[in-house]
């Protein structure tokens, strides 16, 4: 196991506006894991040919793995540890290809401090080109 470094914003430290992100460069290798842990394996994403005779002429990363930085980010940092998800939307706007660097960002939106529930706005970019949309709805960590 690696040393990684967490951080936990709780609640009582949290702003409207406060934001983390991530980013990954995701590779056939990912896309193959991705497919065997999800039982997904749509040929536009594992066969040329297939990817190749769709409308992006290629094959594509799988939308939910790049949705997946998501849970990294809200898990791990903001909130972080000891945060429970309890909802997601995501708008998927355009592909991501075979080595695309996907920079996933959270951003607090709105804070029911007396419930604990935070939403955040969820956005993946690559380059500048918007590739998904949502929000998510989180239980975040009190020191309370």
């Amino acid at each position: 196991m690696t040393d990684r470094i967490f951080s936990t914003v709780f609640l009582e430290d949290m702003a409207i506006g406060m934001e983390r992100s991530l980013s990954k460069c995701f590779g056939f290798d990912d896309v193959l894991k991705f497919a065997d842990v999800s039982e997904d394996h749509n040929p536009i994403h594992l066969c040329e040919q297939a990817g190749a005779a769709s409308i992006f002429k290629e094959r594509i990363v799988h939308g939910m793995l790049c949705g997946s930085l998501f849970s990294a980010l809200l898990g791990e940092h903001l909130p972080g540890q000891g945060t429970i998800y309890l909802g997601q939307t995501l708008n998927f706007h355009a592909p991501v290809r075979l080595d695309d660097t996907v920079t996933a960002k959270v951003t607090v939106q709105s804070m029911q401090v007396d419930r604990r529930r935070v939403t955040l706005r969820c956005e993946a970019w690559v380059g500048e080109t918007l590739v998904t949309s949502g929000e998510a709805t989180v239980l975040a960590p009190s020191r309370a």
